[in-house]
């Protein structure tokens, strides 16, 4: 079976777990979530034959739509009370490295299939094993009541555990064909923070031109101020702010960018914006911005 074809089937799976899921949660017959599916379930019952990049990319582009709309779903409902979830919580040692949701490819020209191959399957799966080394170690030290090395575990907890959940937002904030300007409240809050998005996109962008060695520059909300800011941090955890929420983060390391931008950090700089998932960032911020802390 082709690659092609068995990314097909699984499509196939899913779209029938989505729809037996409706059904189980009596969704309305007339709800977008049904009218969304509808038209997916048509597009792949009708793809007997190899797609180019481009359909592929917009076949994948409505999954994650419909992705997206049940994820509002489930708070829409966790908000009137109709349902509770239970999150289970990670065991020390639990993580693992998440799957993209784009192909290595589809951020080209602006980042090369080769960068996101090492970015992701040789780079973040080293924080992966980094954290969950450090928290079984330190579980191992807690249980013998040993802690003569607490100091070296609790940094490298803080390193590969930094490291883990900025690269796991990362991939989530770019897309192919993003770019734009966020719309909704996002839109709003940054206009009236920063004064214009422009004025907030050259903020962030010579943040991140001038961070010292390697780190990251991040959008993130203050719960106790009440407003968006922008932040470096060196490595992935030093010389930041605490008390803030990632919205968006850019990797600066030279591994994110050197195979293909040498040493132009800033040329990266200027062409990540053509990724970037403004979707998902605002997400991040509406799910952030509930939470509550008084300002001060």
């Amino acid at each position: 079976m082709s690659k092609f074809r068995k990314y097909v089937n699984e499509l196939f799976q899913w779209n029938e777990q989505m729809r037996d899921f409706l059904e189980m949660e009596e969704v309305e017959a007339d709800s977008d979530l049904w009218k969304n599916l509808d038209e997916f379930s048509d597009l792949i019952e009708n793809t007997n034959r190899e797609l180019s990049d481009a359909e592929l990319l917009s076949l994948q582009s409505k999954a994650e739509s419909i992705h997206e709309e049940l994820e509002s779903y489930f708070q829409r409902k966790q908000d009137v009370g109709n349902i509770w979830l239970l999150e289970k919580s990670l065991a020390p040692g639990g993580h693992s490295l998440p799957e993209l949701s784009y192909p290595y490819n589809a951020l080209e020209p602006y980042i090369s299939e080769e960068i996101m191959r090492l970015h992701h399957g040789k780079h973040h799966l080293s924080y992966v094993n980094g954290l969950n080394n450090a928290e079984l170690n330190l579980k191992k030290a807690r249980e013998s009541n040993e802690f003569s090395l607490i100091k070296h575990w609790s940094r490298e907890l803080a390193f590969h555990g930094s490291g883990h959940y900025l690269h796991t937002i990362f991939w989530k904030n770019m897309r192919p064909n993003g770019g734009g300007t966020p719309q909704g409240p996002l839109k709003d809050e940054i206009e009236n923070y920063f004064g214009s998005f422009s004025s907030f996109q050259k903020h962030f962008s010579e943040a991140a031109k001038q961070v010292e060695g390697s780190g990251w520059t991040l959008l993130v909300w203050s719960p106790m101020a009440r407003h968006l800011e922008v932040l470096q941090t060196e490595r992935h955890m030093l010389l930041t702010q605490w008390n803030t929420i990632p919205l968006l983060v850019l990797d600066v390391w030279e591994h994110a960018y050197y195979l293909q931008y040498k040493n132009n950090r800033a040329e990266y700089v200027e062409n990540w914006w053509n990724i970037v998932n403004w979707h998902d960032v605002g997400m991040r911020f509406e799910k952030a911005a509930d939470i509550k802390w008084t300002a001060i």
